[in-house]
Parts: C-alpha cells; structure tokens; sequence
C-alpha cells in the first residue's frame, strides 16, 4: 500500500495549474546531429531557459504559493548549492516572503551573486566540514520560519515533475527518458509525471561517478549516505537521496545511471558548440548519458536541468 505523505501525480497536475502564472514554458529542442548520431529522436526539455536559469524554479515556487499568511510573514529558509537557493530568493522576492539561504562558500560565485540580487540574506558555510541541514533547522527554530529543503519535500517534487508534464503534453510518449539526479527531486517528480502520461516510457536517473549514492541506494534498497562527492556537477553534490523522493524513485524508475566529469565536459561542449545552449555541468548528466545506451530506433527525452554557470568556470571546463 503507497505512503498517503508521498506526492502522486494528482499534485503535479495541481502544481503546474498553481505556477502557471509565474513559471516559464520552457523550450523543446532537437538536434539533427544528435538524431543521427543516436539514429533515434531525440527532445530536449531546455529548463536552462526556465526563470532563474533552472527546473528549480517550478518547485520553489509551488511551495510558497501554499504558505500560509503566517508563513509569509515569518519567512523561509533553504539550503542550497546554487539553484533551489536562487529559486526560494526569486519566489520569495515575487511573494514578497522574507528569504535565508545557506550556500556552501564555494558555491558558484553566479549563483550566489544571482540569490543576493534577488534579495535573499546568504548565510555561508563550509560543505565539508558543516552540516547545512543543521544550519538551516536551527535558523528555522530560532526565527519561527518555514524550512524547505531542496529535493526532499512533497510540493518541491510535485512541481519539479511540472517539467516533464509539459514536455510529454507536447511531444508525445517516450521509449526513454534521461533525467539528471541529485537529491532527487526532479527524477522523482518526473517519474510521477512519465508514469502517468507515458506508462511505458524507461526511465533513467543520471548522476556523477564520484557521486552514486542514488545508485548504490537503487540497488541495495536503502539510503545510502556517501561524503560529498568531488565532481563538477555541483548540483549533484548531494550525499545521499530523500525519505521522500527514494520511495518514488525506487517504485517507478527503472535504473540509476552514472558519467564522468570528463563525459560531462564533453556534453557541455556539444551544447555550446552544436546547439548554441551554456548548460551547467549538472545539466548535462542526461544527456552524456543518453549518448552511451543503444537507443536505435527510439522517442529519447532528455532533461537539461540548468544553465547556471559562471562564466570563467564554463570557460576553463571547455578548454581542459
């Protein structure tokens, strides 16, 4: 019998009637070189294009909307790398809702000067050596504001999963889906969305090498808790997946797949050189991934999750 606290797709559905007014439609692209490079078709849903640069957006945004006055008034405080921290700052600022972010000090310094702009207070701290959780619980108790974490949350996965809802709306069913994994939000959220609407759809979840902890959990039916990987994919520097999202995940995926950083500068490049797109390196897990499975023949959606990536990083990574 299903948990009733995790979300279904009935919530995504709600999600994407809650944020019509405020999130971006966001483009599907294809790519002739990619169509015959995989002899297959091939759709690209380019969140790189949503609001604040990334799917982040869609989650953030669901979730202030259901605050209660109260809520409002007292303010949020989220955890974040980057993206889910500019994404509370921009829903928040939209909302006129007080927002805390905690960032890693070496964050990207685009996204942490993108969430100062959008009005949000940074407390920063050091990912590894400090607990951010902990940070952001005690900020929440001694200041009587809402939590909401990154991925791990019922109204962030519901409308995480808002963005493969429009990219099958649109294109039709898939034979498979690639969709990038941190902590787990978006995959989970998508999974509710492609089961719905593509029932027999495949579904994969992509993260770094350094970082499998969604994989090894996949496997082993667990959680499973890992140090914070060293990888590029800064948005996939998560140290192991959610009560909430791995359930999801564990149900309706069908494998955890995995790349290296040098696969995902070489997809960055693709992006920039061939389709014109700056992805961030944590948007290119699906699709460094895609190019490796025998998908002749098939309906391939890819997610690109982000395009949040200072500019001198993108640079470096590009001539390495």
């Amino acid at each position: 019998m299903s948990n009733p606290a995790l979300p279904a797709y009935r919530d995504v559905a709600a999600a994407a009637r809650r944020i019509a007014a405020y999130a971006t439609t966001t483009p599907v692209m294809t790519s002739r070189t990619t169509d015959e490079a995989f002899g297959a078709k091939v759709y690209f849903k380019c969140e790189n294009f949503q609001r604040m640069g990334a799917f982040k957006f869609r989650g953030a945004m669901n979730a202030l909307l259901q605050f209660s006055e109260e809520q409002k008034t007292a303010g949020v405080v989220a955890y974040s790398s980057g993206n889910h921290a500019q994404a509370i700052a921009l829903a928040a600022r939209l909302l006129s809702i007080p927002a805390t972010i905690v960032m890693p000090s070496d964050a990207p310094t685009a996204k942490m000067a993108a969430t100062r702009g959008y009005g949000a207070t940074v407390v920063e701290y050091d990912r590894y050596t400090e607990d951010r959780e902990q940070i952001g619980c005690d900020l929440a108790e001694r200041h009587g504001m809402t939590l909401i974490p990154p991925y791990d949350h019922p109204h962030i996965i519901a409308g995480q999963g808002t963005a493969v809802k429009e990219l099958l709306e649109e294109i039709g069913e898939l034979d498979a889906l690639f969709v990038p994994l941190g902590g787990g939000g978006l995959l989970a959220g998508s999974s509710l969305a492609a089961r719905q609407l593509a029932p027999a759809c495949r579904i994969f979840g992509v993260e770094p090498e350094a970082g499998n902890d969604g994989q090894q959990s996949f496997h082993s039916g667990r959680i499973v808790h890992i140090d914070t990987p060293g990888t590029i994919a800064d948005g996939a520097q998560t140290q192991h997946l959610g009560e909430y999202t791995f359930p999801i995940i564990r149900k309706k995926v069908d494998d955890i797949l995995t790349v290296s950083d040098a696969e995902l500068i070489e997809a960055m490049r693709f992006f920039a050189e061939r389709m014109k797109l700056v992805v961030e390196p944590t948007g290119c897990l699906g699709f460094a991934a895609a190019r490796r499975e025998r998908l002749t023949g098939k309906r391939i959606g890819i997610v690109i999750s982000g395009g949040n990536v200072d500019m001198r990083r993108f640079a470096e990574l590009l001539s390495s």
